[in-house]
């Protein structure tokens, strides 16, 4: 089993969990407001049956990305895990490839992670822009990362998900892992409706996959009836095959144990073909991310 994505990290270097509780997108954070190093994953996951994870940058102080993937390269030579790193570089800047040259140089580095999320609702803002993906700079820089052989994992709301696409469309060469399976905020019927239009577009690029991940985000709990109905819609739109499973730990660790939140995710796959099952819990993050 694969956990295609997780965080661990030291509190003085991540500028959100300093200073005074501010709100965040997931609710209170005061329990994870402290370091969550690898043998506190280690412990998480035991019994589980992982045997390999990708670490996803962790927004640090953006001008200390070379500083996170050398701490989590030198976190895996000394304990083995993780075994695959997602690290920050800023697209938007006019040629992307110094950031990427200085990144290379670490053997774990699988793909760069730059959060282009927007949304009304300033608590689930990230991006300055909901089009940051059709900046044609940004379009530019990140087809760069063909090059590299690196995958870019797309982060953004239902809404922005044909503008993402038009994205996916003009850098065929890159594989985008879609985080969080496009982010379900709005689940009113009309949301599930924006978000399959959204997916269904997303899908018709073929080098597109989808990430199931962070399904208590929004509800802050882990709720085994939405993960499966997760599961469900997602796999009907882009196939096992383009699904894989990431954790989203330590954050959905303020609701519930590593244990409880993986069996909800077995138990919302359970309907699907073994070989299905497979797909999503390890085939496809060992070939997207090269495990």
């Amino acid at each position: 089993m694969i956990d295609a994505h997780h965080h661990i990290w030291r509190q003085q270097d991540l500028p959100w969990l300093l200073g005074p509780e501010q709100p965040r997108i997931f609710g209170p954070y005061a329990d994870i407001k402290r370091d969550y190093l690898i043998d506190e994953y280690l412990e998480d996951i035991q019994g589980t049956g992982i045997t390999k994870s990708v670490y996803v940058q962790a927004n640090w102080a953006t001008d200390r990305f070379v500083d996170e993937v050398a701490w989590v390269q030198d976190v895996a030579d000394q304990h083995g895990w993780p075994h695959g790193i997602v690290g920050y570089a800023d697209f938007t800047v006019e040629d992307v490839r110094p950031q990427l040259n200085k990144l290379k140089a670490y053997p774990l580095m699988r793909g760069i992670r730059q959060q282009f999320h927007w949304h009304e609702n300033p608590l689930y803002k990230f991006a300055a822009s909901p089009n940051l993906p059709a900046n044609p700079t940004v379009q530019r820089n990140i087809a760069m990362l063909g090059d590299y052989g690196w995958s870019f994992d797309l982060q953004v709301f239902p809404g922005q998900m044909a503008v993402a696409a038009k994205l996916a469309r003009a850098c065929p060469n890159v594989t985008f892992v879609l985080q969080h399976a496009g982010m379900l905020e709005d689940t009113s019927e009309q949301g599930w409706l924006i978000w399959r239009d959204g997916m269904r577009r997303l899908a018709e690029c073929n080098n597109v996959v989808t990430k199931l991940s962070a399904f208590g985000t929004f509800t802050h709990r882990n709720d085994v009836t939405f993960i499966r109905d997760m599961i469900e819609e997602t796999e009907k739109i882009f196939g096992a095959n383009r699904c894989l499973f990431g954790s989203n730990y330590p954050i959905e660790k303020l609701w519930t144990r590593y244990s409880d939140l993986f069996d909800a995710f077995r138990q919302g796959a359970a309907h699907l073909s073994q070989s299905a099952q497979e797909a999503i819990f390890h085939d496809t993050a060992m070939r997207v991310y090269r495990l």
